[in-house]
């Protein structure tokens, strides 16, 4: 199972970075709710959103905002 994060949108598009390489996936392909930020698991087809991980990948870099900017 691949991990990717999602960058961004551009049009019908999610960029997702996967393993430092950057590849578009059709918008319509991901989970309805998915945004940006969002950590997905890729096994062929079907994709999902790691909640836990991306709770845990915002808090960390929530941490390393507040301490560059206090």
């Amino acid at each position: 199972m691949k991990k990717g994060i999602i960058d961004r949108f551009e049009g019908r598009f999610a960029v997702v970075e996967i393993e430092g390489q950057f590849k578009n996936i059709e918008r319509g392909n991901l989970p309805p709710h998915a945004k940006e930020g969002d950590v997905i698991l890729m096994d062929g087809k079907r994709i999902k959103i790691d909640s836990e991980e991306t709770k845990k990948r915002s808090s960390s870099i929530k941490k390393l905002m507040d301490g560059l900017f206090k």
